[in-house]
């Protein structure tokens, strides 16, 4: 019975963890992860462009 109540609380644990610390911290890292890739786009947009302005003179 006690291994039973163990594998319920070990259970909960997991979950408390997953939910409070790891998927938050994934969350973070993806967000991050977008800024820096919307960031690279402009920059690369923008080079783009000049460089096809100053070559078409």
């Amino acid at each position: 019975m006690s291994r039973v109540i163990m594998l319920v609380l070990g259970a909960l644990l997991a979950l408390f963890v997953l939910f409070n610390f790891i998927l938050p911290m994934v969350l973070g890292l993806l967000k991050i992860a977008l800024i820096i890739g919307v960031v690279g786009l402009l920059v690369f947009i923008a080079v783009t462009m000049v460089g096809k302005s100053s070559s078409s003179r």
